[in-house]
């Protein structure tokens, strides 16, 4: 009953700054539970699948991929079939996985950034309609008596307006830095278990040329 009677003393403007507030909880949710599911233990992965390249178990380790969540698992994918198809440059694939992985992770962010930056200004802009309104009541009566009370509701409105954008704008902010650090502590993850597996390909290559060569001889 306090929350309703509040949007109604707020305004039009409270409508908005409310409307922004969902959006902002939506993506936030939708990210964090995303980022969730996604996490994995990167170095159990990378040493699993280097134990199993050792053995040339590449449908094994592709396998392995694929069934772990993650960007970290599908970049690493791209450049272990890479190196199946023999591509001399392992690293473009992994940079090219990259490219599509990244974005995915910072999809939506933007709104929320938005978000965390127009609602103190939806709150200002309530603000301003709220003293315009009671400036146009002193013109109005102007050398009429004008009592507190007829002032009350435009201030009251223009305070509300301000503190709701505050009070949105300020979880959007932590919120978003939050979920760009996670985004970020993923790109480090790609970076790493791409460095380690493409030491092992460059390690492992002279051994699998000299290993096809001796077959061939024999």
């Amino acid at each position: 009953m306090i929350f309703y009677q509040m949007m109604i003393d707020g305004g039009p403007v409270m409508w908005v700054i409310l409307a922004c507030s969902i959006v902002a909880m939506f993506v936030f949710l939708e990210k964090w539970f995303h980022f969730h599911r996604e996490q994995v233990n990167v170095g159990e992965l990378v040493t699993g699948l280097i134990n199993v390249l050792k053995r040339d178990g590449i449908v094994e380790a592709i396998s392995l991929c694929d069934n772990t969540p993650g960007p970290v698992a599908r970049v690493l994918m791209s450049a272990i079939l890479a190196y199946e198809k023999g591509d001399e440059d392992i690293r473009q694939a992994i940079e090219d996985a990259a490219l599509t992985e990244v974005p995915r992770l910072e999809r939506r962010l933007n709104l929320l950034a938005t978000v965390a930056y127009i609602a103190p200004l939806l709150g200002l802009l309530g603000t301003v309609l709220g003293m315009m309104g009671a400036f146009q009541k002193i013109h109005t009566k102007a050398g009429i008596y004008l009592s507190a009370a007829d002032l009350s509701g435009d201030i009251n409105m223009a305070l509300i307006t301000t503190a709701a954008g505050l009070c949105v704008a300020i979880p959007c902010y932590v919120a978003y830095n939050y979920l760009v650090s996670r985004v970020q502590s993923f790109a480090l993850e790609i970076e790493k278990a791409s460095s380690e597996i493409i030491y092992f390909f460059k390690h492992r290559q002279p051994e699998r040329k000299s290993e096809n060569a001796e077959r061939q001889q024999n």
